[in-house]
């Protein structure tokens, strides 16, 4: 399994900027579709974005879409997530997450066997 370190949560007014990291352990990296999740306070974990090893293909959740940007550095395993035009209701714990495989539909935390600890975003208003 791959160790997993977000980083790059934090407090930010609605309109600002983040960029979340994640930090993998191991030499797979580039073998692991890599996927971003978030848990807002009493709700479930929600997909976020998904990539694909290569990092040639990329997947959002629609409220995200056009705000935030995956990506990733096999060279340096490492996951990133770019987020613009934050809002309030993009407050939750971030979470990465490394799968054996990248898919679009249907894609959830059942694709992922190993997870981050979690980095929190808060967005004011």
């Amino acid at each position: 399994q791959v160790q997993l370190v977000e980083s790059g949560g934090g407090l930010v007014q609605a309109g600002g900027s983040l960029r979340l990291s994640c930090a993998a352990s191991g030499r797979t990296f580039s073998s692991y579709a890599m996927g971003w999740f978030r848990q807002a306070p009493g709700k479930e974990r929600a997909f976020v974005a998904v990539i694909s090893g290569s990092g040639g293909s990329t997947y959002y959740a629609e409220s995200v879409k056009a705000r935030f940007t995956i990506s990733r550095d096999n060279a340096r395993n490492t996951l990133y997530l770019q987020m613009n035009s934050l809002k309030p209701e993009d407050t939750a714990v971030y979470y990465c997450a490394a799968g054996s495989r990248f898919r679009r539909a249907g894609v959830g935390d059942a694709d992922f066997g190993s997870w981050g600890q979690g980095t929190q975003v808060t967005v004011s208003s």
